[in-house]
């Protein structure tokens, strides 16, 4: 496995001459990258291209399509997209094709039916991802000053269908759009003109990228990051205060909204209705007031790592404290926590907590049950600091049984946190049917809060779910539900969540010193 390099080792290694220094990499991989560098060319990806189209790969995703049948249907009838695909299906033609015939070729238009009526999407951590790479790939360009990830991804949003990129250097944009629509991952170009291109990865991904000049950045940045609301708004007020939008010139973002008289609307504000009042902005939870890391595993059920090594990384993070909130009994599939081995694990925490500075908080993430209760004894469960309360089975229940099963749980006597509170995995697994109105209700009553996690498969509760636990008077976590000690930085996605919900400080339980956080979650 090829060694991870930042960029300035890489550069480093370069004016040095040292590539091979790194582990797996030898003298052939060392003089491509050397080419690209040099060049932002490698005529041997040139030559595997010609062989191997990056359309064809669109093909590989109809079911059914392997890459061997995409390379014979290419070279036997010049197929090289989906449409070419579908047509000669048709047509009759693909029956021909030595190795195919009539069934193949119906089930073929039968997985082409399939391809074309699913959700072409990616979940957020993966499309910024992606993002990145093609704004890394659009920057190298030459003559490019510099690229922004606008779009969704920008945005924050929890499933984005489209990845854009800004670049900066519109004197080079024609010369940049030829290159870019040269992208590997690229499997065809649906527009292209002298300033914006537009098209789609292998998997259907759609692509957009616009070149402007460095006085209409911000413009730029404000009108490819959208929402198209959010941008409309901004340009009726200009009209209103005389400002013309069109030739509005700006570098930054902060330079459009100081031209129209705005305080700066940070990017998961811009699709709250109207122009927000600068106090709200200015209450906006921020990761400088986040004092503690709630919902964290660790070996003693199915985390990857020790408590000890779990709080030795939130002390490198300058947390205040921790959460070890590992799984209850039923969740026998992630390692639940007896009463024996429960003790075991708060013995290790009064040990740790002697070599640690971060403050140790003693857990559960307690399943609910399809009654509604909680699977540890009460005389267990009122020794915790905290209590995640969560649904890990039985998703399925009807709407009124699992409404049910949840009001139940949040009217339970002890305080407790409703995690992840609709069990959606994101592309993975729909939300779970219940009254969400009527459980919210219920937590409002009751001595309960709402988990925000920022775990990227779930950022649950949802954004859109926000606003009306905020109206309830309801309090949050903004959670990690860290399995790992990467996964600590989870809390940026649900940050990010509860900014789009409009999530006050004032309403952020591990907002709160210590000591305050311990007495809200166990009064």
């Amino acid at each position: 496995m090829v060694e991870a390099l930042s960029n300035a080792a890489l550069v480093k290694h370069l004016r040095r001459g040292t590539l091979t220094d790194v582990e797996g990499i030898g003298g052939s991989l060392a003089a491509v990258i050397a080419e690209l560098a040099r060049t932002g060319r490698s005529e041997l990806l040139d030559r595997l291209r010609a062989a191997a189209p990056a359309a064809l790969l669109e093909l590989t995703q109809v079911p059914g399509v392997t890459k061997r049948r995409a390379g014979l249907l290419h070279r036997a009838l010049g197929v090289g997209s989906i449409d070419e695909l579908a047509a000669a299906a048709r047509a009759g033609r693909i029956r021909d094709v030595k190795g195919f015939g009539p069934k193949t070729e119906a089930a073929i238009l039968a997985g082409i039916a399939v391809y074309r009526e699913r959700p072409v999407a990616l979940r957020l951590a993966d499309a910024r991802d992606a993002a990145d790479a093609l704004a890394a790939f659009v920057a190298a360009t030459p003559g490019i000053a510099g690229t922004d990830v606008v779009g969704g991804v920008r945005r924050w949003d929890e499933v984005v269908g489209e990845l854009a990129v800004l670049g900066v250097g519109a004197g080079e944009a024609r010369t940049a759009i030829d290159a870019i629509a040269r992208y590997p991952p690229l499997a065809r170009v649906e527009e292209q003109s002298d300033d914006r291109l537009t098209g789609r990865l292998a998997d259907g991904v759609r692509v957009r990228v616009r070149f402007v000049s460095q006085a209409r950045r911000g413009v730029g940045l404000i009108e490819e990051t959208g929402p198209p609301a959010h941008v409309d708004s901004l340009r009726e007020l200009a009209r209103a205060r005389g400002v013309d939008w069109n030739t509005l010139t700006a570098r930054d973002e902060h330079e459009v909204f100081e031209a129209l008289g705005v305080p700066f609307i940070p990017v998961e504000a811009r699709e709250w209705s109207g122009i927000p009042a600068a106090a709200d902005l200015d209450e906006l939870i921020s990761a400088a007031d986040l004092e503690g890391a709630v919902h964290c595993h660790t070996t003693y059920s199915d985390g990857r790592h020790s408590v000890e090594e779990m709080a030795r990384a939130a002390d490198e993070r300058g947390l205040r404290y921790m959460t070890i909130t590992d799984h209850s009994p039923t969740a026998a599939y992630a390692g639940g926590l007896d009463v024996d081995r429960l003790r075991k694990q708060w013995d290790e925490i009064a040990r740790v907590q002697e070599r640690v500075t971060v403050r140790l908080l003693r857990g559960t993430e307690s399943d609910i049950l399809a009654d509604g209760s909680l699977d540890y004894p009460d005389s267990v469960l009122e020794r915790f600091d905290v209590i995640i309360a969560s649904i890990h089975a039985r998703y399925r229940m009807d709407a009124k049984a699992m409404t049910a099963r949840l009001v139940r749980a949040m009217r339970l006597p002890v305080f407790k946190i409703w995690g992840h509170a609709l069990g959606r995995l994101i592309l993975r697994r729909e939300p779970i049917a219940c009254d969400v109105e009527a459980v919210l209700d219920a937590a409002a009553a009751s001595r309960a809060a709402v988990e925000i996690s920022g775990d990227p498969y779930r950022l649950d509760l949802p954004p859109a779910w926000i606003p009306a636990a905020r109206r309830r008077g309801l309090r949050f976590v903004v959670s990690t539900d860290a399995h790992a000690i990467a996964d600590l930085d989870n809390v940026s996605y649900g940050l990010a969540m509860a900014r789009r919900g409009g999530v006050k400080r004032s309403e952020v339980l591990n907002a709160l010193p210590v000591d305050d956080f311990r007495a809200a979650v166990h009064p």
